[in-house]
Protein backbone atom coordinates (compact mmCIF):
# COMPACT_ATOMS: atom_id res chain seq x y z
CA UNK A 1 0.00 0.00 0.00
CA UNK A 2 2.86 2.42 0.71
CA UNK A 3 3.72 2.40 -3.01
CA UNK A 4 0.41 4.14 -3.78
CA UNK A 5 0.93 6.80 -1.13
CA UNK A 6 1.73 10.46 -1.70
CA UNK A 7 3.24 12.80 0.90
CA UNK A 8 2.34 16.47 0.55
CA UNK A 9 2.88 19.60 2.59
CA UNK A 10 -0.26 21.39 3.72
CA UNK A 11 1.16 24.70 4.99
CA UNK A 12 -2.29 26.09 5.82
CA UNK A 13 -2.76 23.29 8.38
CA UNK A 14 0.95 23.21 9.35
CA UNK A 15 1.25 19.52 8.56
CA UNK A 16 2.59 16.98 6.11
CA UNK A 17 -0.16 14.68 4.90
CA UNK A 18 -0.10 11.11 3.65
CA UNK A 19 -2.67 10.59 0.90
CA UNK A 20 -3.77 7.13 -0.27
CA UNK A 21 -6.42 6.83 -2.98
CA UNK A 22 -7.35 10.49 -2.52
CA UNK A 23 -7.88 10.22 1.24
CA UNK A 24 -5.67 11.74 3.94
CA UNK A 25 -4.77 8.72 6.08
CA UNK A 26 -1.99 10.24 8.16
CA UNK A 27 -0.20 13.44 9.02
CA UNK A 28 2.75 14.99 10.82
CA UNK A 29 2.02 18.28 12.57
CA UNK A 30 4.88 20.77 12.46
CA UNK A 31 6.03 24.20 13.58
CA UNK A 32 8.14 26.50 11.46
CA UNK A 33 11.45 27.68 12.91
CA UNK A 34 14.16 29.86 11.36
CA UNK A 35 15.90 27.49 8.94
CA UNK A 36 14.12 24.42 10.31
CA UNK A 37 10.85 22.55 10.69
CA UNK A 38 9.97 21.10 14.11
CA UNK A 39 8.08 17.83 13.57
CA UNK A 40 5.75 17.61 16.55
CA UNK A 41 3.30 14.70 16.20
CA UNK A 42 2.72 11.84 13.75
CA UNK A 43 -0.66 10.16 13.34
CA UNK A 44 -1.78 7.34 11.03
CA UNK A 45 -5.40 6.15 10.74
CA UNK A 46 -5.74 3.25 13.21
CA UNK A 47 -7.13 0.90 10.53
CA UNK A 48 -3.89 1.31 8.55
CA UNK A 49 -1.32 1.05 11.34
CA UNK A 50 1.38 -1.59 10.98
CA UNK A 51 1.66 -1.28 7.19
CA UNK A 52 4.72 0.94 7.00
CA UNK A 53 2.75 4.08 6.19
CA UNK A 54 4.22 6.01 9.12
CA UNK A 55 7.71 5.41 7.74
CA UNK A 56 6.55 6.45 4.27
CA UNK A 57 5.12 9.67 5.71
CA UNK A 58 8.24 10.53 7.72
CA UNK A 59 10.60 9.77 4.81
CA UNK A 60 8.51 11.92 2.48
CA UNK A 61 8.48 14.82 4.93
CA UNK A 62 12.24 14.57 5.54
CA UNK A 63 12.94 14.40 1.80
CA UNK A 64 10.87 17.56 1.30
CA UNK A 65 12.63 19.34 4.16
CA UNK A 66 16.02 18.40 2.66
CA UNK A 67 14.93 19.58 -0.82
CA UNK A 68 14.00 22.95 0.69
CA UNK A 69 17.44 23.30 2.23
CA UNK A 70 16.00 23.26 5.76
CA UNK A 71 16.80 21.29 8.90
CA UNK A 72 14.54 19.30 11.19
CA UNK A 73 13.86 19.37 14.93
CA UNK A 74 12.47 15.87 15.65
CA UNK A 75 10.21 16.47 18.66
CA UNK A 76 7.94 13.55 17.75
CA UNK A 77 9.22 10.26 19.24
CA UNK A 78 8.26 8.34 16.07
CA UNK A 79 10.26 10.75 13.89
CA UNK A 80 13.25 10.57 16.30
CA UNK A 81 13.17 6.76 16.18
CA UNK A 82 12.90 6.78 12.37
CA UNK A 83 15.94 9.05 12.05
CA UNK A 84 17.80 6.81 14.50
CA UNK A 85 17.16 3.83 12.19
CA UNK A 86 17.92 5.79 9.00
CA UNK A 87 21.21 7.59 9.61
CA UNK A 88 21.16 9.14 6.12
CA UNK A 89 18.72 11.71 7.57
CA UNK A 90 20.92 12.47 10.60
CA UNK A 91 22.53 15.50 8.94
CA UNK A 92 19.14 17.25 8.92
CA UNK A 93 18.77 17.26 12.70
CA UNK A 94 19.35 20.44 14.70
CA UNK A 95 18.47 21.47 18.24
CA UNK A 96 15.81 24.12 18.76
CA UNK A 97 16.12 26.12 21.96
CA UNK A 98 12.73 27.73 21.30
CA UNK A 99 10.96 24.39 21.73
CA UNK A 100 11.51 22.56 25.03
CA UNK A 101 12.06 18.79 24.88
Amino acid sequence: MAGDAEVRDNPTELRYELVVDGDVVGFIRYRRRPGAIALVHTDIAPRLEGRGLGATLVAGALDDIRARGLHVVPLCPFVRAFIGRHQDYGDLVVADDAVPD
